[in-house]
């Protein structure tokens, strides 16, 4: 059963070109897709790739421009509030008021939608013991770290016990052990039946939570599936290739090894080369024996199984780990 179907969904904003003109500019170009009941699924690209405005409109938080929606069962253009009841967002800046306790806050959340005073603070002790906000619960939130604060951020998303909840970038800015705490937790909230719905750009939090994911650039879907069905596109191996840039031998580089027949693909990034190759245990010792031979100076080498961040290459041309650095 799905829970979210899209179709053409798009989205423009009004913006500034070249000098000055206004333009439309499109945010999300015809997105089509449908999320199963009971899943995790991931939205994964980089900053400005168009997640999180899509996350925005199946939320009900922005109009589409054009395109149908089905949340929940609900349609997305006649019953926002129905969808409304049903869901659970969790943004990236979080909905936290930093004077109050997480009790409060989960107080307040609950009351405003519509529980009365016991049973919101039922609701409350059931979603600090699950989240394990004990400790910090009658604090002030501003006293709260990172982690505390998300996991604060999960639990308001939670009170009125949604089919479906919407997470945008949820471990943006925590620290390792942070992360795999809220990792954790999210899988909780799955096997309880709840469906989530998040954006990353990081690619280990895609392959270690989603179930199946859509990888978004540019406003457009480019590749969906699951982690290992995506990865098993690229066949053989990677070899990561740097080549000292000077006097035109990276040019030379590429043209070398472009003409070998071990070489399947290759893309040239900024400072290296991605060869995907068969057998790269056996066909690296030659790529290296061919560039000795050229006298090419090789600066770093690596090889690897492919990555999210090939599928990523693959699609777009360019790596999404140097793209999310930028």
């Amino acid at each position: 059963m799905n829970i979210i179907e899209t179709r053409d969904l798009r989205k423009s904003f009004k913006g500034r070109g070249d000098k000055g003109k206004a333009q439309e500019v499109e945010a999300v170009k015809g997105v089509s897709m449908k999320v199963e009941k009971g899943e995790i699924f991931g939205f994964l690209g980089p900053n400005g790739a168009g997640k999180t405005t899509t996350l925005r409109i199946l939320s009900t938080l922005l109009a589409p421009t054009s395109g149908e929606a089905k949340v929940v069962g609900y349609s997305l253009l006649s019953q926002a509030g129905n969808i409304r009841q049903q869901i659970g967002y969790v943004s990236q800046a979080g909905g936290t008021d930093q004077h109050s306790s997480a009790r409060e806050n989960l107080l307040l959340q609950a009351q405003l939608y519509g529980l009365d005073s016991k049973a919101a603070h039922n609701r409350a002790n059931e979603l600090i013991s699950a989240l394990q906000l004990d400790s910090f619960a009658d604090r002030a939130g501003k006293t709260y770290s990172g982690g505390q604060r998300r996991r604060l951020d999960l639990a308001l998303g939670m009170v009125h016990k949604p089919q479906l909840l919407f997470l945008d970038e949820p471990t943006t800015g925590l620290d390792p052990q942070s992360r795999a705490h809220l990792w954790e937790e999210v899988r909780k909230l799955r096997e309880n039946g709840t469906t989530i719905f998040l954006t990353t750009h990081y690619l280990d939090e895609a392959d270690a939570l989603a179930d199946r994911l859509a990888i978004m650039d540019g406003g457009e879907i480019v590749a969906e599936g699951t982690p290992n069905s995506l990865k098993q596109q690229i066949a053989g191996d990677v070899v990561t290739l740097g080549v000292i840039a000077q006097n035109g031998e990276k040019k030379r580089a590429f043209s070398l090894l472009q003409g070998q027949s071990y070489v399947r693909e290759i893309h040239d990034g900024e400072e290296t080369f991605q060869l995907y190759v068969e057998r790269g245990d056996e066909t690296l010792p030659a790529i290296l024996h061919l560039m000795d031979e050229a006298g090419l100076k090789v600066s770093k080498v690596s090889l690897a199984r492919p990555t999210l961040d090939d599928v990523f290459l693959r699609q777009t041309g360019r790596s999404l780990r140097e793209t999310s650095a930028n």
